[in-house]
């Protein structure tokens, strides 16, 4: 799809990212990460955060639950070592270097997946969902955060002229909702829940897919008329 980014462009740019990324990130993305990870403690259990990168969010979540996160950047993983280590995480099982278009977990291992600003740097955007999708259980939720392109106007034209240079520095900036529709659409065993417009200035989405499956009902996760999709 012309996407142009591999693992060794985004790693070799996270790797320049780690020791100012709080700083630089931290504030902007707080919005995102706070609704994310209500979202995913709304679900509970055992939660996969995938791109953990510095380890930011692991302090916000609650002890009740279970987390592992991975990320593919080791600068940023050492950040997130040091950080579970010094604040004694002890609700964090682990963090480890790991591709997230080939996550090294059994099927159905998950309650939650969370990936905060993910999609967009992965070179591969559907294979990446359907792992997610792959070690997500039945009735469970795929929780995503991040830049949506515009569909037109000043923005989406800022947006393509950018994306060259973006691609430099790890991300697209252009990424289309429709890949997320589309994706779902042709998955098949997920379906959309929600999507919510975040700051800064809306230019952010949370989304949340929930993993279909015979247990789901019988869980007692069936999809509530008020929770479907609206704009963002």
């Amino acid at each position: 799809m012309g996407d142009e980014l591999d693992n060794d462009t985004i790693a070799k740019a996270y790797a320049r990212w780690a020791p100012v990324y709080d700083l630089v990130f931290g504030a902007v993305f707080e919005r995102g990460r706070t609704a994310a990870i209500a979202a995913a403690e709304a679900v509970g259990g055992r939660i996969l955060e995938v791109g953990v990168g510095t380890g930011i969010s692991l302090p916000d979540y609650r002890r009740t639950n279970r987390l592992i996160g991975v990320d593919l950047s080791e600068p940023m993983l050492r950040k997130a070592q040091e950080r579970v280590a010094n604040e004694a995480l002890a609700h964090v099982d682990g963090v480890a270097v790991m591709d997230a278009q080939r996550l090294g977990f059994l099927d159905d291992s998950f309650d939650v997946v969370v990936a905060q600003y993910v999609i967009t740097v992965v070179p591969d955007p559907e294979a990446t969902l359907d792992e997610f999708a792959r070690v997500s259980r039945p009735g469970g939720e795929i929780i995503l955060v991040n830049h949506i392109g515009a569909e037109a106007g000043l923005r989406r034209a800022f947006e393509q002229w950018f994306a060259p240079m973006a691609r430099r520095l790890g991300w697209r900036p252009e990424f289309p909702w429709a890949r997320l529709a589309h994706w779902a659409e042709r998955h098949g065993e997920v379906e959309l829940i929600e999507r919510r417009p975040m700051p800064p200035l809306g230019q952010f989405s949370l989304v949340r897919f929930r993993k279909l499956g015979a247990d789901a009902e019988a869980a007692g996760l069936a999809v509530a008329p008020t929770a479907r999709a609206g704009r963002g």
